[in-house]
């Protein structure tokens, strides 16, 4: 089968179980050879090749992708076109140390994302880095450069990455354990879960809490002079795929303004046309509370490393000569890809798959809701959608082991589901944006069966 007739097949598991005999070997091997910290037991399988939302294991089963490399493939596993973009490249060359000498393809990128980020200023720039946690950590060198402060507000349920700073950002510390000391100056508000705001408020009430939660930080934690920064996730990911509702973004951005501190918006995995627009952060903007500085990765570059931060001009002109970039910055080869993937997603309206997609699987959610009293929550902005699990609505209690049996169970029946949240009790949805309906409809025909299965055992 090839990868083009792949992109069209549905889910088929064709082994006993998961994972068959030839993964359960690699698998082997891997525990053998890799550290115990990567070979976690959730997820048995090994790929063989991919095609648009669908990929297959060494064994001929057939998965759903609902995860997406977390975020990684809004454009599907091999389009042709960026293949083809990414040959062309490596036909010239593999690499030069942009620092040192220049290419084409990171001023190009560069000059793209200048028109199209969602940021303030009329004039932008911008650089890149190789992950998010690259670019959330060069954004907040540029905020204290520019500010000529230290301190930085992030959020609870916050995740940023795994380099020091931004582990110290990151809220669950299951991401670093044993790994302190970290840097000072940072401090944490609490983020908008209006599901879990107090109990009684209204949503205006609980936007307002929220707002003044994030106040006190400049009472008891520091003053609003000492900080440079805060970054805030428009669509929080790990934290458990909650969006920032607008009225508390607009105060946040008066907050930051009334101050003299940056705004930093991380579009690492909401980015790239999984919210049904290009950047999340154009929602802001259409707000009049578009940010300082945007921050992108994951699916930039169809899955070869590279992440972009850009702001004004004059924001990252603060930077001091040496301070930013680095060998593989900006590769030709990653830049090539992230070229052709700005080409299609544009031409093809990815932002509108997103949408329809989004709306879908929402409406398919809340019908399950209304069935199902397990379901407490169901959230989304297009197609990044995260349904949470809960013991009992009233008290909210997060459903942890159904959500892990429904995860193994789906598995099983070839579709993949990853869950998030501080509890690890909601399922986050980030398919491929390449995702036809038709799998899309047994997608969500086998979450059914999944969960009925978990409910019963």
């Amino acid at each position: 089968m090839t990868t083009t007739e792949l992109s069209k097949a549905l889910p088929e598991i064709i082994t006993e179980q998961v994972p068959g005999p030839k993964s359960k070997a690699l698998l082997d091997r891997r525990d053998a050879a890799i550290p115990k910290a990567l070979c976690g037991k959730a997820y048995p399988i090994c790929i063989k090749q991919g095609g648009g939302a669908m990929f297959e294991d060494l064994d001929g089963n057939k998965f759903l992708d609902w995860v997406g490399g977390v975020g990684v493939l809004n454009i599907g596993y091999s389009h042709p076109e960026v293949i083809e973009a990414v040959k062309a490249q490596t036909e010239k060359y593999f690499h030069t140390i942009f620092n040192v000498y220049v290419h084409d393809g990171y001023v190009s990128l560069a000059e793209r994302l200048n028109e199209m980020m969602p940021c303030k200023g009329d004039v932008k720039k911008t650089y890149f880095a190789n992950s998010g946690a690259e670019c959330d950590e060069n954004a907040i060198k540029i905020a204290k450069a520019f500010t000529k402060r230290s301190g930085v507000i992030c959020f609870t349920g916050a995740f940023h990455g795994r380099t020091n700073l931004t582990m110290a950002l990151t809220a669950k510390k299951v991401y670093a354990v044993g790994m302190g000391p970290f840097p000072t100056g940072i401090f944490r508000a609490p983020y908008p879960y209006l599901y879990r705001a107090p109990k009684g408020y209204t949503e205006a009430e609980a936007v307002q809490y929220y707002i003044d939660e994030l106040n006190r930080i400049f009472d008891e934690g520091a003053p609003a002079s000492e900080i440079a920064c805060m970054i805030v996730e428009p669509f929080q990911g790990e934290g458990g795929f909650i969006p920032a509702p607008i009225e508390w973004v607009k105060a946040v951005r008066k907050i930051c303004d009334d101050n003299g501190i940056l705004m930093i918006a991380d579009e690492v995995q909401c980015g790239n046309c999984r919210t049904g627009k290009y950047y999340a952060s154009e929602y802001w903007a259409e707000a009049g509370a578009a940010p300082d500085i945007i921050t992108t990765a994951k699916s930039l570059g169809a899955g070869l490393p590279i992440s972009a931060i850009t702001a004004r001009a004059e924001i990252m002109d603060s930077a001091p000569a040496g301070t930013i970039g680095g060998t593989f910055c900006g590769n030709p080869v990653a830049a090539a890809a992230a070229l052709a993937v700005m080409d299609v997603m544009k031409r093809d309206d990815y932002a509108a798959k997103a949408r329809h997609i989004g709306e879908t699987v929402m409406k398919r959610y809340k019908e399950l809701q209304e069935k199902y009293d397990v379901i407490g929550d169901v959230r989304g902005l297009g197609a990044m959608v995260g349904i949470e699990f809960v013991k009992d609505r009233e008290t909210k209690e997060p459903a942890t082991k159904l959500v892990a049996d429904l995860i193994q169970n789906a598995i099983q029946k070839g579709l993949l589901l990853e869950s998030c949240g501080t509890a690890s009790n909601t399922v986050r949805f980030l398919a491929p944006l390449t995702m036809t309906d038709e799998q899309m409809e047994k997608g969500l025909e086998i979450f059914e069966e999944a969960l009925k299965e978990a409910l019963e055992a």
